[in-house]
Order: structure tokens, then C-alpha cells, then sequence
């Protein structure tokens, strides 16, 4: 295995075992407990990632990709509005695979770090995946008007994520409530 084949494979085992701490209610988990679980030194849980935050945006990322790898399996001749609504439900699904170690992560990265993350752009990138060329919307074919509604969606989504992170909204209102916003986002566009 090449070297960074291997440091890939070790950056997935410390992140597998950071969600088995928050799948067991250790949300204050240390860098030590961590390192403990992972079966590694002390010091491997910092030089992969450096800190807390960043494993808890490591771990966002990895929400992210499932939610993208499910939606790429999905038929590409559904209207832009029929993707975006399959993207919020699929990734209300992803999150609530796990609520507890969702929102613990979802906690994380609400709280400012030492470093910027790019949460913002993977999730754009999500919608943007869902709207593809916009089939079906007044801006089909304008790619810097697509991309901002990307963002806009990236926005809408994590604020509802925000309020159910927080315990004022329940898991079975966190669907309704994400696709009410994708909605209200689309309406003016048709």
C-alpha cells in the first residue's frame, strides 16, 4: 500500500472511531480517548487532523459525500425541482441515520475554530450536483445564477439543520421543514 494510501486509510480509522465515541454518548470525547479507541498514539489523532474541530468538519465531509453518492444514483431526467427535493430527502436521511452523533457534529461546526472549514462549499457542491443544468427553471443554461442558488440552498438547508442541531425542531419535522425551504427558494424561479 503507498504511503498515502496508507495515511488515507489511518485518517478513516480515527474517524470511525471518533463517530464510535459519539455513537456511545462521549460528545466531549479528548484527543486521548480518541487515540485510545483508535488503537494509535497520542499524537496520530493531531498530525491527521490537527484538532478537534477539524475531525468533527472531517467528519461533515463524509455526511456530505454519502449524501452525494446517493443522489448520483438517482434518475437524471427529473426536473432541477424534483432533484433538489430528492437531495433534501436524502440528506434529511443521512442525518437521521445518527441524530445523536449528527447533531453533536453539526454542534461542532457551528462554533468558530482555529481554521475555516469549507462545509459551506461541499454542501454548495451538493446542490449544485442536484440542480445540474436546471431543467425546468427560468435560469436553465446561466451557470453563475445556478450556483448561487446552490449557495442559497446550502444556507436554507443548514439553517434547518441549525434549529434541529439545537433540539427546537424533532426528526420527523427536520424533512418537512428542509424541503418548505427548498421549496420557497425554488417557487420564484419558474
Amino acid at each position: 500500500m503507498s504511503g498515502s494510501k496508507r495515511a488515507d486509510a489511518k485518517r478513516q480509522h480515527v474517524l470511525d472511531a471518533a463517530e464510535g465515541l459519539l455513537r456511545d454518548g462521549k460528545a466531549d470525547f479528548s484527543m486521548r480517548d480518541l487515540a485510545s479507541r483508535a488503537e494509535v498514539s497520542f499524537a496520530t489523532p493531531f498530525n491527521q487532523f490537527g484538532s478537534k474541530a477539524a475531525i468533527m468538519h472531517a467528519l461533515s465531509a463524509r455526511r456530505i459525500a454519502a449524501m452525494r453518492t446517493l443522489l448520483a444514483e438517482a434518475p437524471v431526467d427529473m426536473s432541477a425541482d424534483e432533484r433538489v427535493l430528492l437531495a433534501v430527502d436524502t440528506a434529511v436521511a443521512v442525518m437521521l441515520e445518527s441524530p445523536a452523533v449528527n447533531r453533536t457534529v453539526m454542534g461542532w461546526l457551528g462554533a468558530a475554530g482555529p481554521a475555516a472549514g469549507d462545509v459551506w462549499v461541499q454542501s454548495a457542491t451538493l446542490w449544485k450536483q442536484a440542480l445540474g443544468a436546471g431543467a425546468g427553471l427560468s435560469i436553465t443554461g446561466q451557470p453563475e445564477a445556478l450556483s448561487r442558488l446552490a449557495g442559497h440552498l446550502a444556507f436554507g438547508f443548514r439553517g434547518v439543520l441549525s434549529f434541529w442541531t439545537a433540539g427546537e425542531m424533532s426528526d420527523d419535522m427536520l424533512r418537512l421543514h428542509a424541503r418548505e425551504t427548498a421549496e420557497a427558494l425554488l417557487k420564484g424561479l419558474h
